[in-house]
Order: C-alpha cells, then structure tokens, then sequence
C-alpha cells in the first residue's frame, strides 16, 4: 500500500473489519437542529467497540499482517485510544500488543489498554519520546508498527466511516470530523470525495492545538508545538501524508475553545444521553459556533470516542 490509501483500500478495509467492528447508530436531537440551523446527523463512534473509531483502523493493520508478521506482534505508541483500539484488534487475531503511552494520558484509557492485554511502556509527552520509545521496542521484540495516525491501514480503516454513514443517510452533504493527527480525517476526506465529489468536508480542531488549521493556511506543514487544550485526543502534531490529504481534498478546518468544547459535551448529554471526549465533541462546538457555514446543509458529524474518566469530567 502507498503512503496514502486509496477508495480501493478502503473498500477493502470496510470488508476486513466487518467480522469485527461494530455498525455504529447515528443520532439527532431536534434541539440541537434548532440551535445549529440545520439537520445533523451523529454518527456515533463513542459506540465503537473500544468506545472510539480507532478500532476501525487498528483492526485493518491487525489483520492486514501477513502470518510471519503477526507471530512478532504490533507495536504502537498512544495517549490512550489508538492503544486500546490495537490491543483489542491484536486479541481478536491472538497476537502480542505492546503500546507505549505518554506520562499523564487519561487513566480511564491506560486502564483499558492494560485490560484488552497489552504490555504498556511509559515515556515522557512528547512526540519525540513516543516515537524513540516505539522504535526501542519495535527493535527489542520485532513487531510491526502500526502508528496511530500515519499508517496507511490505519488511514483506510477509519474512513470506512464515511460509506457506513452514507448508507444511514444518504441524503446528507457535508461531513465534519474532529482533527488531530488525521487518520479518521484523511480517510474520510478519501472516502466522501471518492462517492461523491460534491461533498463539502469541514474538520474541527481546538485552539490549543491548531496546526493543522495553521499548516493549511501556510501552505506547509508547521513544526512541533506544546499543545494547550483539553482535547487529549487532539494535542498531536497533523500527520504528513494526512496534511497532504487534507490539503488535496480542501478540508475546512474550523477552530472551537475549550469552553465551547465542554458546553458541546454537556448539550450532547442532555439531548443525547451519551457520554462523549472532549475531542468529538469538537464537532458540536463547531456547528455551534459557525453556523453560518452549515445553514441548509445536511450534516453528518462524527462523534469519534466516549472513553471519558467519569471521575474527572471537565465540568
């Protein structure tokens, strides 16, 4: 596979998790119609096996692996998610995880990566860390890494979203996501233009972790940066093939604060009765906060993990 997939790769994706993951339900609320100024579509990840979309494209890697490979096992590095997501997809398969997660990830989600199996490495939280950390251990063990937002089969599996959704309701016309590295983001900027070409695509992103929409509007991807927000599943630095996605399929990235982001978590649970991260509830804080850019559209806005510590809500 290309450093990028392709609708084909994903189409085959959607078919190597089916036995797997889960058909995710989408839900509205009159209310929220009301206050956004149009009809929106959640489609729910929180939901996903794993409480997060990550499981999508942690299951294609996992059984993209040929059988030599997938004896060594995988090997990946995660504030929590992308971690779970893998050591749920390596038990499915019966082979070994290991995850390296950064000092200060959210302990629901460690808690859970260590439940579904997997060995966990500790490193300091930095890109830099996480990523030497992984390589230590790719070298000691020789498992394959499967990274949680560059991977092509990782990329693949997320959009597998976009034609799910699609299939729920076929009527909407654009579809917005959360952005952080840009896995999910790549892969269903991939899918929605490959179905339709007409479909307008928005990402949200906090603005203690805004580069991707800096890097869009330099024209070049920024550097590293030290993130502020509450968004833990957003503070990591825009991937550079899913930058060039984003960039190619004219992604609108929209800025939201994190007392946007927290009023967007409690309206989803008074009118939805779901419990869902700070992250997806981005999207929510989006639609609120820039209305005009969906007034008479049909949206479909993905709501990408619910693994929250119920003990230490952001409110």
């Amino acid at each position: 596979m290309n450093a990028i997939p392709t609708w084909d790769d994903i189409r085959d994706a959607a078919a190597r998790i089916a036995p797997h993951a889960t058909v995710t339900p989408v839900l509205r609320s009159d209310l929220i119609d009301a206050r956004v100024g149009t009809a929106v579509r959640f489609k729910c990840e929180n939901l996903q096996r794993g409480g997060a979309f990550k499981f999508r494209g942690a299951t294609n890697a996992v059984w993209s692996l040929d059988e030599e490979d997938a004896r060594r096992g995988v090997v990946t590095h995660s504030s929590g998610n992308h971690g779970n997501a893998l050591a749920m997809a390596a038990r499915t398969r019966g082979i070994p995880a290991h995850v390296v997660v950064p000092e200060g990830a959210v302990k629901a989600k460690v808690d859970a990566i260590v439940a579904a199996g997997a060995t966990v490495h500790r490193c300091e939280p930095t890109t830099a860390a996480r990523e030497a950390k992984a390589a230590q251990v790719q070298a000691a063990t020789g498992a394959t890494l499967v990274h949680p937002y560059a991977d092509p089969r990782v990329m693949a599996g997320q959009g597998t979203v976009v034609p799910e959704l699609l299939r729920q309701h076929p009527d909407i016309d654009t579809v917005l996501f959360p952005v952080g590295g840009g896995g999910l983001a790549a892969g269903c900027s991939i899918a929605a233009h490959a179905i339709d070409a007409r479909l307008r695509l928005f990402a949200a992103e906090p603005e203690g972790a805004d580069d991707a929409a800096r890097s869009l509007e330099a024209g070049a991807r920024v550097g590293p940066f030290t993130p502020e927000t509450v968004c833990d599943g957003l503070r990591t630095l825009v991937g550079e093939p899913n930058f060039r996605v984003l960039r190619e399929h004219r992604v609108s990235v929209l800025r939201v604060s994190d007392t946007e982001v927290v009023a967007a978590m409690r309206l989803l649970w008074s009118e939805l009765r779901i419990v869902v991260e700070p992250s997806s509830a981005t999207v929510l804080a989006a639609l609120l906060r820039y209305p005009d850019r969906f007034a008479g559209h049909r949206v479909g806005a993905v709501l990408t993990g619910g693994n929250v510590d119920l003990d230490a809500l952001p409110w």
